[in-house]
């Protein structure tokens, strides 16, 4: 495997690209970094297929210095990829607002996309206006690192406690490293899912794999989400997990990726 800096939008994402055969390109949620995927990056390489595993704008080890951040701007990001990798057409898969971006480059480029595996899909706002002025004002500096190191550990109900607040220690470590945590929060701001709305009709036609944990706090009813969020689209799997909350991949790898390996076998025919 090996990490390539691919430049776009004034910033650099770091991709870390393995395998052979067809693309599968990969982006996390707000907050967290590429390694989420990592259980799932191993399966599928060894199935045969190459995946791209970005960091979004801003987080893991891809470069602070964009000017936008959030759903469209990821949604570059993944056709950015296609093209400087050379190998569409490729399967986007995304987690959290990730989806949402994912959602949006196939309506952008429906020919370059073979389908989207929405993890714990946000396609629309869950928590209406109140959710756009209080998440800015949850996050804010200096107190927003202390309320992330409290908070992740909610989101991964699927994990051993102990694990989940190991794993809420290393995003928070590296959220505040110098200069990071102004491009977290810029995600935070930016991640209005308002702006997928406009996509999701020409993207219908993509198909689509839908995974939502039972017990995903982002979310007042996982199931009735996952259901609207399936129907959105023409040809849609829906995959719930018991015991799961806003990581399927990272929670539970391996029932999440027979589910993405049965997907892909079916849209790379």
């Amino acid at each position: 495997m090996s990490v390539q800096n691919i430049s776009t939008a004034g910033g650099t994402l770091a991709v870390e690209v393995s395998g052979t055969g067809p693309l599968v390109i990969c982006a996390h949620g707000m907050g967290d970094s590429r390694d989420t995927y990592n259980p799932l990056v191993q399966r599928l390489v060894s199935n045969g297929y190459t995946v791209a595993n970005m960091d979004t704008r801003g987080h893991g080890d891809s470069s602070t210095d964009f000017k936008q951040y959030g759903d469209e701007a990821t949604a570059d990001d993944f056709l950015t990829t296609i093209k400087e990798l050379k190998k569409g057409p490729a399967v986007l898969v995304g987690n959290s607002f990730a989806t949402g971006s994912a959602t949006i480059a196939a309506g952008k480029d429906s020919s370059n996309i073979r389908g989207v595996v929405l993890l714990a899909p946000f396609l629309r706002n869950p928590m209406g206006p109140v959710g756009m002025w209080f998440m800015p004002l949850l996050f804010k500096w200096p107190w927003g690192s202390t309320v992330w190191k409290f908070y992740a550990p909610t989101l991964w109900a699927g994990l051993p406690n102990d694990q989940a607040k190991a794993r809420a220690q290393k995003t928070t470590d590296m959220l505040t490293r110098p200069g990071r945590w102004s491009a977290f929060y810029s995600t935070v701001v930016g991640c209005d899912h308002r702006a997928v709305t406009p996509w999701i009709e020409k993207a219908s036609k993509t198909p689509a794999l839908v995974v939502m944990g039972d017990k995903d706090p982002d979310f007042s009813d996982p199931k009735k989400e996952a259901e609207w969020v399936a129907s959105q689209f023409q040809s849609a799997k829906t995959l719930m997990l018991e015991g799961v909350g806003h990581a399927p991949q990272l929670e539970r790898p391996e029932e999440t990726s027979k589910a993405v390996l049965d997907f892909l076998r079916d849209v790379f025919k």
